[in-house]
């Protein structure tokens, strides 16, 4: 999940060194926590949260897979 993530928001900040991804795996749900710069937040959330919910979708579906409930919380430096 976390490379899935990763290869998605790198490519929709401006500044993805910035971009830190840490995934805590549980029984039932996989946490993944997604930090960017403060002037990227924007872009991952997009407008009325759209970016986030397409994310927060593609997440699911993968999580689906593995039968596995997967949270995206966005955090910025």
């Amino acid at each position: 999940m976390k490379e899935l993530v990763e290869q998605i928001v790198k490519a929709m900040v401006d500044y993805p060194s910035a971009v830190e991804i840490q995934e805590v795996r549980g029984e039932t749900t996989i946490v993944i926590e997604l930090r960017v710069a403060k002037e990227d937040a924007g872009k991952i959330i997009g407008r009325k949260g759209r970016n986030a919910e397409a994310i927060r979708t593609i997440l699911s579906a993968a999580g689906a897979k593995a039968k596995k409930k997967v949270e995206l919380q966005i955090l910025e430096w």
